[in-house]
């Protein structure tokens, strides 16, 4: 991914210095195994440890990664290049290194142990956001605006219920990630064909349980790639939740609606042309990078289908959409979090916009009225949407002005009732109870 969607601490994970620190944790404690299981003579184990020591510890320098890509322009084989390399570093007891081992069972044990420490940070992410939402809707859990059916004014309800919407969302891709967090956190130590033909499952075993991993039940050559597919979908419907918050902020924001607007910081400008102007960039970005987001997903799908016992066609395509599909959900999720802690929001506004309609957004309420005091539903509605599209249609009249006026509707509603009919507490009454719901307090 480019640095300007990156964080550090992606950019560091999914460097070329931590792969390969990865890939010699993997082969380093295969060899403990097989030293444990006495395979290996203890003083070429010891041997093997102290070389390899500081690179477990504070990863491989640009020097070996440029000693590796040396090697592999002669191996075309990019593990056979570091395992010379590792020989290199090691000497002759290197012999003792990927013992009875394939490449993927290095690449695939490194990369579900590489990919469980991105999906514990975008979690880790998405936690923050929880608590931001939670925090905004209690904040705005009474704050009066009009609901939006088709872009259109349909009911009343909260800003506080919006933000426990997206809260309620928030905690279902929580959920998500943690399961794609638990299937992609399995390694593999057997095998050409899985088979464990020359490496025993106890040396699986050791390796997994040193890298927080488990052991894959069955594979092949390699760990089966449902479960990245699995992995990248919980990433994608993040995206798309992260969109679904911004294309909302994006619409509060428009000029002639302004109920909620991104932060505008001093010094910040909206426009190369237009000095007026403050646009809800971050939103529109977290938009685009959705769309990116979501791209990966089919690669991801199509890798599932391979041959037989494995071919090779899934390796390009995981080298991109892996580190960068993480990438991006750890920016777009840090991004958020911001965009949210500071919004503003206008309050007058929503009250504003609420009362455009002049009285309209109580249409059902008089037509249910009606009902329930013997009219039929048809009659009723008829005549409720009789005045309404004479509201629409003359911006001087008021809904309830001619609901008290009309004696088709006097002759089943008294005054009072009416006047309780464009109560706006009716209409929240249920606030409490939803919030209950949604946070359990």
């Amino acid at each position: 991914m480019i640095p300007r969607y990156t964080r550090d601490v992606m950019a560091k994970l999914w460097s070329p210095e931590e792969k390969l620190r990865a890939w010699c944790l993997v082969e380093f404690y295969a060899c403990e195994a097989w030293y444990k299981l006495g395979k290996v003579p203890e003083k070429d184990y010891k041997v093997i440890k102290k070389k390899l020591a500081p690179y477990m510890k504070k990863g491989f320098t640009e020097e070996n990664i440029k000693r590796v890509e040396e090697i592999e322009k002669e191996t075309k084989h990019d593990v056979i290049a570091f395992l010379t390399h590792l020989s290199e570093i090691v000497g002759p007891s290197a012999r003792y290194l990927h013992l009875g081992m394939t490449s993927s069972d290095m690449l695939d044990t490194a990369m579900a142990w590489l990919m469980k420490r991105a999906m514990e940070i975008i979690i880790e992410d998405l936690g923050r956001i929880k608590k931001i939402l939670k925090n905004r809707a209690y904040e705005f859990k009474d704050t009066l605006m009009i609901g939006r059916t088709h872009g259109i004014h349909a009911e009343p309800i909260t800003f506080g219920l919006k933000l426990a919407l997206w809260y309620e969302e928030v905690k279902r891709n929580e959920k998500r990630l943690f399961n794609a967090l638990e299937t992609i956190s399995y390694g593999k130590i057997s095998g050409a064909v899985g088979t464990f033909a020359h490496i025993p499952p106890e040396v699986e075993a050791y390796v997994c349980e040193k890298l927080g991993l488990k052991p894959d039940p069955i594979s092949n050559q390699i760990v089966q790639r449902d479960r990245y597919a699995e992995y990248m979908a919980s990433l994608a419907i993040l995206g798309t939740t992260v969109e679904k918050i911004a294309t909302e902020i994006r619409h509060l924001q428009r000029t002639e609606v302004l109920e909620a607007e991104e932060y505008f910081s001093p010094g910040q400008k909206g426009s190369s042309a237009m000095p007026h102007k403050r646009n809800p960039i971050l939103s529109e970005n977290l938009c685009g990078l959705a769309r990116l987001l979501r791209g990966y997903l089919v690669p991801a799908l199509e890798n599932v289908a391979l041959w037989h016992e494995r071919d090779i066609s899934h390796s390009s395509v995981e080298r991109v959409i892996v580190p960068d599909a993480t990438t991006v959900a750890d920016f777009m999720l840090v991004r958020l979090e911001g965009l949210l802690k500071n919004l503003i929001v206008y309050s007058e506004n929503m009250k504003r916009n609420f009362n455009l309609l002049r009285g309209l957004v109580f249409s059902q309420q008089v037509m249910l009225a009606l009902t329930e005091k013997g009219m039929t539903r048809e009659e009723a509605y008829k005549v409720v949407q009789e005045l309404a599209m004479k509201v629409w249609q003359d911006k001087t009249l008021n809904f309830k002005d001619l609901v008290l006026k009309d004696e088709r509707i006097l002759k089943f509603l008294t005054t009072a009732e009416i006047e309780r009919i464009f109560d706006v507490t009716y209409y929240l009454k249920y606030v409490d109870k939803i919030f209950e719901k949604v946070f359990g307090e």
